[in-house]
């Protein structure tokens, strides 16, 4: 992976004037829209725009193009789009107009309600570690060897324990579970991942030690579950706001950072168990997603990922009903009835229980040609 540096020069390299305004604009969340009324360009043109220097940057999408525009320095905290000298220079004869276009970006930053979550994610502290996945850790943008799966277990054990402290005996419960080790050796391995982990010159470590125990320092760690949290509250904001499509598109964000098994191969009681609230977290983040996109009508767009999470939870009623919904109304009745006939077998035969309430209410719904849907349950964060 490229250091900050290498990839600020590549990024001031590799783009056009334009480009690195709307890459700017894009790391302040704005929309589309917003990026074209502040930079007085046609909406289709910002979108020409992105397209490009995602394909320039080799960048997935627009949530990896934000977090690229903070690793490279176009966007500072709290201060809204920033010019890179070599931007400066390819925007010679420009600097009054390009001023106003930054301005007018960094006031819209202030007033948008998702790019604050986004800002304050991008202090971008040296180190950085990832848990929506394998246990992984980057130290100035370089990957970090964290050890045997015993010492990665105790830093996922801080890492998931955010602002507060440890006790040794809560580590050694989480991590060795019933078989406690022979030795002392959770301090042994603090003080290896001490040194693993430190972050530049200072003579704070990323692992402070009080009375009670251990605990990561407040604001030396990004942590991808954090940063996830944050957009799934944002998601929450734009829905009660009733912008429903900033929702799906914050909480499609949110769903992206998860990259497969949680803490794999990890041992102990405690990776176990966040691998369960993890899970979990990621269902209904889908379901709350999901439920948006029905609620805007995008019935035929969501029919897909319903069937393939109707199928990995298929005793899970809540999906059962978002599936017969959206068949329902792309003209599919027949496959929606299916749905209900397939899930009330499978509770009957697996559970032993009857349909629930919302089930009945969808087949009823379907079976009487109502517009309407019954209320879903929703999932708030």
């Amino acid at each position: 992976m490229p250091t900050t540096a290498t990839t600020r020069q590549s990024t001031a390299t590799t783009l056009t004037h334009q480009e690195h305004e709307v890459l700017s604009a894009v790391g302040c969340g704005l929309t589309d829209a917003e990026i074209a009324a502040a930079l007085a360009i046609p909406e289709d043109a910002v979108a020409r725009h992105l397209a490009r220097v995602l394909g320039k940057l080799a960048l997935r999408d627009r949530a990896a193009a934000i977090v690229h525009a903070f690793d490279c320095g176009l966007v500072a905290p709290s201060h809204g789009p920033q010019r890179q000298a070599a931007s400066r220079r390819q925007a010679t004869g420009h600097s009054g107009q390009a001023a106003g276009h930054r301005q007018t970006a960094g006031h819209r930053q202030a007033t948008s309600p998702v790019p604050r979550a986004v800002v304050r994610r991008a202090c971008a502290p040296q180190l950085r570690i990832s848990v929506l996945g394998p246990l992984q850790a980057w130290l100035d943008g370089q990957p970090v060897d964290l050890g045997h799966l015993r010492q990665q277990a105790v830093l996922a054990t801080l890492v998931l324990c955010p602002d507060r402290t440890v006790s040794q005996q809560e580590v050694l419960d989480g991590v060795w579970g019933m078989e406690p080790p022979m030795t002392n050796v959770v301090p042994v391995y603090i003080y290896r991942l001490r040194r693993i982990l430190r972050t530049g010159n200072g003579p704070h470590p990323v692992i402070q030690r009080d009375r009670c125990g251990y605990r990561l320092a407040p604001g030396s760690v990004e942590v991808d579950v954090t940063h996830m949290e944050e957009l799934a509250t944002a998601a929450g904001a734009a829905e009660r706001a009733g912008e429903l499509a900033e929702a799906v598109r914050v909480c499609s964000q949110a769903l992206d950072l998860f990259r497969g098994e949680f803490l794999s191969g990890l041992p102990g009681p405690f990776a176990e168990s966040e691998r369960l609230r993890l899970t979990e977290r990621r269902l209904a983040l889908v379901q709350r997603k999901l439920d948006w996109q029905l609620r805007l009508g995008r019935h035929a767009e969501v029919v897909a990922e319903l069937w393939a999470l109707a199928a990995a939870q298929p005793l899970n009623e809540p999906v059962a009903a978002m599936l017969m919904r959206a068949l329902y109304r792309s003209d599919r009745q027949a496959d929606a009835l299916t749905v209900f006939d397939r899930t009330r077998r499978r509770l009957a035969d697996d559970l032993g229980v009857p349909p629930g309430q919302m089930l009945r209410q969808t087949h009823q719904m379907i079976l009487r040609g109502h517009d309407a849907a019954p209320g879903l349950a929703r999932t708030r964060s």
